[in-house]
């Protein structure tokens, strides 16, 4: 029995693992990496620090007490660079410091006022001179002309603060459009052919007015009156000069006045009121015209647009009728 429980007793065998790194592990060595690099980091701190100059470790400092007011306003360090931005040198040959405004002065733009306004004074002699001679022109091709001879007295040219005015007049025997229509005759037709071919040698932009006298419009469509005549008739002209040769895109404005501007305004019926006026502008004229709303200008009293078609009607029966016809 005794020899039976010898051979029933466990056998324990134990093994013993050489090497590892006892009870630490190698959590030291994550520490010291950890120690290296904040002694590294503060090492490149003190040689930055010693290599800039009073002025920016000052700005440093109130960077980092107060960093919205130093970006907003800027102070000796961060604003006395010229780069643009702040607390940046723009010249890499300096090794110490910011290049400050007192080393190197930023460029300046200076404007000579006299000498713009000599420019501009010179380059509106030389306008005005262009425009004298498209005047010229004009009146010569009108002299020469045995068809448009007939109409040089309706035709007037004046200088004008916007520039060269022509303004072609109705007269009683020889009216421009049909009473009441904004059909060109034909000898209207031909004068504006011949004076887009001339128009169309110079590059300033044009503005077309028409223009009606005070006689109340009468007529059998409601709401049509000297405004929508006035206007369709300074656009049948604009059809005319483009035929003769004047490029589309040169016509900045056409616009109808009716009887707003009278050329006769002792008279308010007379025939020279119903006029076409061709204006070539200016660039001052021109600038003034396109100018944005955000920078308001005078101007004399125009209507480009036609009045509100729904008029209320008036108390007393209308009497239009008994006024002749435009």
């Amino acid at each position: 029995m005794a020899g039976d429980s010898k051979k029933l007793q466990p056998i324990i065998i134990k093994r013993i693992r050489k090497g590892g790194h006892g009870k630490h592990g190698g959590a030291w060595k994550i520490a010291y990496a950890d120690f290296v690099t904040a002694m590294m980091a503060f090492f490149l701190l003190m040689w930055l620090l010693g290599s800039t100059t009073e002025g920016d470790r000052k700005g440093i400092a109130d960077f980092f007490n107060s960093p919205l007011k130093v970006s907003l306003v800027g102070g000796s360090g961060s604003g006395d660079s010229s780069h643009v931005v702040r607390g940046g040198g723009a010249d890499l040959s300096r090794t110490v410091g910011q290049v400050k405004q007192g080393d190197v002065q930023a460029p300046r733009k200076t404007i000579n006022l006299q000498a713009m306004q000599a420019v501009q004074a010179e380059q509106r002699q030389a306008e005005r001179a262009r425009l004298e001679e498209l005047k010229a022109k004009v009146e010569e091709a009108i002299a020469s002309s045995q068809k448009l001879a007939s109409m040089r007295s309706q035709i007037r040219l004046d200088m004008t603060p916007d520039g060269l005015r022509i303004q072609i007049l109705d007269a009683q025997n020889r009216p421009m459009f049909d009473s009441g229509s904004a059909v060109v005759k034909p000898y209207m037709r031909e004068l504006l052919q011949h004076l887009g071919e001339k128009l169309a040698d110079v590059p300033n932009r044009i503005k077309l007015e028409g223009h009606t006298d005070a006689q109340p419009f009468s007529s059998g469509n409601r709401g049509y009156s000297n405004w929508e005549l006035s206007s369709d008739r300074a656009n049948a002209s604009r059809r005319e000069l483009v035929a003769g040769g004047l490029p589309e895109d040169r016509m900045l404005l056409v616009q109808g006045l009716a009887s707003s501007l009278l050329f006769d305004a002792k008279d308010p019926a007379s025939a020279a009121n119903r006029r076409i006026s061709i204006i070539v502008m200016n660039r001052e004229a021109e600038d003034r015209l396109l100018r944005t709303p955000a920078e308001p200008f005078e101007a004399p009293p125009a209507a480009t647009t036609a009045l509100p078609i729904a008029q209320a009607e008036p108390a007393a029966p209308p009497a239009t009728e008994r006024f002749p016809l435009r």
